[in-house]
């Protein structure tokens, strides 16, 4: 967590699109849980600052222009500080107080199809893969990668989806920061529907009015989700939902994360529940989803 409150050197359109109008708001600090040290600044004027990304931008400035756009943080173009640009987006903390923060990486996989074509065509083993993957589970390598100590990043890509929900749920907890600053992030074994309950749970400290407007806005979304055109045309890959909720009883869910989000060939057009088969693209976003309200459903006490 971190204050900042910087002047903006420079300030450049992106694409087509028009900066958005912004209301000055006093600067909000940006609760990190997970992620990359570094890879975010608080902005003037209610906004956050994340490194550029052209896959992200090229994402943002789509959805600006389609229905799910009320349910993704305001794109605002991209500024530069220090010789580095940003993606400059709301923050979407502005309007919380001292508020509980949850990061849900969605999909029944968290790679692209072309990462494992990549990491396939050049097969190199990977020590520092092995070191993440005997970390975890000291049973989990073959005795091949035991004796070269060493994965193929095909091979721990693969591995590490089916530790947690993200193949048994197509969704995973990622990490949450309750608003005492109580903060959860070990997450890599959580798989079964009673841990991902017991964890959400935790997270909304039982109360039911936060399970209930969570669960509202999320059924909204999902309706977005079946009619989006940028849904149906992107493989959405490594993209979260964001649950914010404070004291006062506010909730809000957004999707968050593009960077590996990239547009499917036009013949073809996703359902995001098929099962994946590599070739057809499909991420399992809306079985996740499907899943993640099911999950929430439950827990709220039968009227």
């Amino acid at each position: 967590m971190f204050y900042e409150n910087a002047a903006w050197k420079k300030h450049k359109s992106c694409g087509t699109s028009s900066l958005l109008p912004m209301t000055p708001k006093k600067p909000q600090e940006w609760l990190q849980v997970v992620g990359h040290a570094g890879s975010f600044h608080v902005g003037e004027f209610g906004t956050l600052l994340k490194r550029f990304c052209e896959g992200e931008q090229q994402c943002y400035l789509r959805l600006m222009e389609d229905s799910l756009r009320p349910f993704v943080p305001a794109y605002h173009g991209v500024v530069q500080r220090d010789q580095q640009d940003y993606n400059m987006m709301d923050n979407l903390l502005t309007h919380f107080t001292t508020p509980s923060i949850m990061d849900c990486k969605m999909g029944s996989r968290t790679y692209l199809e072309r990462e494992l074509l990549v990491a396939r065509e050049r097969p190199q083993p990977r020590n520092d893969m092995y070191e993440k993957m005997v970390a975890v589970d000291p049973d989990a390598p073959t005795g091949q990668e035991r004796a070269q100590q060493a994965v193929l990043k095909t091979r721990y890509m693969q591995w590490r989806e089916t530790l947690s929900s993200t193949t048994s749920l197509g969704f995973r907890i990622e990490g949450f920061r309750k608003s005492n600053d109580e903060c959860h992030t070990n997450f890599k074994r959580t798989k079964s529907r009673e841990q991902v309950t017991e964890a959400l749970d935790n997270f909304v400290e039982s109360n039911n009015h936060i399970v209930w407007s969570y669960l509202r806005r999320l059924k909204q979304l999902r309706q977005v989700l079946e009619v989006s055109d940028f849904f149906r045309t992107h493989e959405v890959v490594g993209s979260s939902l964001l649950f914010l909720h404070d004291w006062t009883g506010r909730t809000g869910v957004w999707m968050i994360d593009f960077g590996k989000t990239v547009e499917v060939p036009s013949h073809l057009t996703l359902d995001h529940r098929s099962p994946w088969v590599e070739g057809n693209r499909e991420d399992g976003y809306l079985w996740g989803l499907d899943n993640l309200i099911d999950i929430l459903t439950n827990m709220l006490p039968l009227t």
